[in-house]
């Protein structure tokens, strides 16, 4: 599915969610922040930085907040929904309309933006060990031409398709991400750079 082009875009996408996407859209534009897309997602931020995003799935809509980890979460209400990854982020989930309290929201949101004028942010180890997994090393060994294109990617890059390869449990999911990928990388694209703006 290609990425939206702006919010409204991403709205109509998510039908199911239309309603709840739009109400929590226009609390958040209620305090000024710069509304973008990013990562295929709605964001939004203050001087550059992210605040918060919006998202929908099958079962619920949601904010995220990208220094979450920060906010006090009085209504005990944030999640970490990767507790072994993620270290900054923290969800908001909402399984319908009425679970949206328009105060409670801009309260959290308030409070992430002075968090951010304040400086306070978790900052991205980019020291991480590069680990690349048995199967990617194999392919590699195999194919010189990909091979040679790998070794050119940044190390975020190659950090990237590591782990993308590392989280799949299945060795079938395993070797369709490796076949997903090769044309990628010959390329020299990153794995998400569609989703990057």
């Amino acid at each position: 599915m290609p990425a939206p082009k702006n919010v409204e875009d991403f709205i109509q996408k998510k039908k199911e969610w239309k309603k709840e996407l739009e109400l929590l859209r226009s609390i958040i534009l209620s305090l000024k922040l710069e509304e973008t897309i990013k990562w295929g997602s709605p964001v939004y931020c203050y001087e550059g930085k992210n605040i918060v995003g919006l998202g929908a799935f099958k079962s619920y809509a949601g904010l995220w907040f990208f220094q979450g980890v920060f906010l006090k979460d009085k209504a005990k209400v944030l999640i970490n929904a990767q507790e072994e990854k993620t270290k900054a982020l923290r969800q908001w989930r909402f399984y319908s309309m009425n679970e949206i309290d328009e105060n409670l929201v801009k309260e959290y949101v308030k409070e992430a933006i002075e968090n951010q004028k304040k400086g306070k942010e978790v900052k991205p180890n980019r020291n991480k060990e590069l680990i690349i997994p048995t199967e990617l090393q194999n392919v590699l060994k195999k194919e010189k031409e990909l091979n040679i294109q790998f070794q050119k990617m940044s190390q975020a890059c190659k950090r990237e398709y590591a782990e993308y390869i590392s989280e799949a449990k299945r060795a079938e999911t395993k070797l369709n991400r490796l076949e997903k990928i090769k044309p990628m990388i010959l390329a020299q694209k990153g794995l998400n750079d569609r989703y990057k703006n």
